[in-house]
């Protein structure tokens, strides 16, 4: 009983004791130029930044894989939160090999990720 208590608790949004119940309203993509691709994103019931950010993430490692990429690099993130409608406009490269960069992903890894978390992707 005690572990099944203890695995709710990381449903619970940071300190409000409500339960994480995400709304993912979708995803926009644009073909920027070649390998450059913007993402937009919007949910509600996030808990912060971090969640739509994630949401963008999960978008462009399933876009990669569409596209027969193995990887992607973030290139920048805008986030917005109007009326508890989080929106992200996201931007990374994808490439067939790890590209340069601090943040890069490895496309099947967080497409895995994002698929047994119950992230919806492109």
């Amino acid at each position: 009983m005690a572990l099944a208590a203890s695995g709710l608790a990381g449903c619970e949004a940071q300190g409000t004791g409500a339960a994480f119940a995400p709304d993912y309203r979708g995803v926009e993509t644009d073909l920027l130029d070649g390998d450059l691709v913007n993402f937009h994103v919007s949910m509600a019931g996030a808990r912060g930044s971090a969640d739509v950010a994630r949401y963008a993430e999960c978008a462009a490692a399933q876009y990669a894989l569409i596209r027969g990429y193995g990887f992607a690099r973030h290139v920048r993130t805008n986030i917005t939160d109007e009326g508890g409608v989080w929106r992200a406009d996201a931007v990374y490269t994808i490439s067939p090999a790890l590209p340069r960069g601090l943040k890069t992903i490895d496309a099947e890894v967080v497409a895995a990720d994002c698929a047994e978390n119950g992230i919806p992707m492109v």
